[in-house]
């Protein structure tokens, strides 16, 4: 039987029912999912129960998991036991929530500007899963923007301007601009920046998309408060309300988002309430990245 494809905004995202993420796929469904995901961008599957071996398995199906870089996490620390699974969580290894001024807390505040899962990696990401164990009674919400939609609604000039462009990606920078710089000089070794194009095709639909995150930190061969302003710019245009789909989490909620071609930030919660995501990311192939002139 095959999957249920509900859409849930005029431009892109869509529900998906009649998939049990946590039981083995059929090559028939899981190839519809695919087709979804180019279609749609972002996916929700409602009512799922998964503990992360499942959801490591799922993700499997589109691709092969990334490990997570482990920043304020580190292997003696963590809380999950999968190298796979990034915490995006507000939970620390002995069960209770954060303080506010946590190491860890802090450079989690950066998932709530607009970025793109790994931009900064080489390779980058390409299908992330992340699935909600516990909710906040308010707020926490994920908002997420078509790209493709928001390229193709570019005048032509722009366009013409933005072609064959590259900027350099940091998380480094990411984190600086809210006034977290505290990475180690290890840390810092092993997150070099790289250099992304402005401009993709994406490979599954065959429109093409910016991308962008805040990870981008200036455009390459341009004086960097030009293109830093074109960046703003860019991002400030993408997330317009006609290109954003808002998801309000659920416990047992399962997104899947395509980040080739679209940006998400998350939205404040009570910091004193339980909010326990945890995500897979898969690797993307196509998009290997060029290290940044030293």
């Amino acid at each position: 039987m095959q999957p249920e494809i509900i859409p849930l905004h005029p431009l892109f995202a869509a529900e998906v029912r009649g998939v049990d993420a946590g039981a083995p796929l059929t090559e028939p469904v899981a190839a519809s999912l695919r087709e979804a995901i180019d279609r749609y961008a972002v996916l929700v599957l409602r009512g799922q129960k998964l503990d992360d071996e499942h959801q490591i398995a799922f993700t499997r199906y589109f691709g092969e998991p990334e490990i997570n870089i482990g920043i304020y996490r580190p292997a003696s620390q963590r809380r999950l036991a999968r190298p796979e699974m990034a915490d995006v969580s507000n939970v620390t290894p002995q069960d209770t929530v954060q303080a506010r001024d946590d190491k860890r807390r802090m450079f989690n505040l950066g998932n709530m500007l607009w970025h793109t899962d790994s931009s900064f990696r080489k390779p980058s990401g390409c299908l992330s899963f992340l699935y909600a164990h516990a909710v906040p009674s308010r707020g926490g919400e994920t908002e997420f923007a078509d790209l493709r939609a928001a390229y193709e609604a570019l005048d032509d000039e722009t366009k013409a301007t933005i072609e064959g462009l590259r900027a350099e990606h940091s998380i480094l920078h990411s984190r600086a601009t809210l006034g977290f710089t505290e990475f180690s000089e290890g840390e810092r070794a092993a997150l070099p920046p790289v250099l992304q194009p402005l401009v993709r095709r994406h490979p599954g639909s065959g429109r093409k998309s910016l991308y962008l995150a805040s990870h981008a930190s200036h455009i390459v061969g341009w004086p960097v408060p030009e293109g830093r302003l074109l960046l703003r710019d860019l991002i400030e245009f993408a997330t317009r309300r006609e290109f954003v789909y808002v998801h309000r989490w659920r416990v047992g909620d399962l997104v899947i988002w395509d980040n080739r071609c679209t940006l998400h930030r998350g939205r404040p919660y009570p910091p004193e309430e339980r909010r326990d995501l945890r995500r897979v990311t898969t690797i993307d192939p196509e998009n290997l990245a060029q290290p940044a002139a030293a």
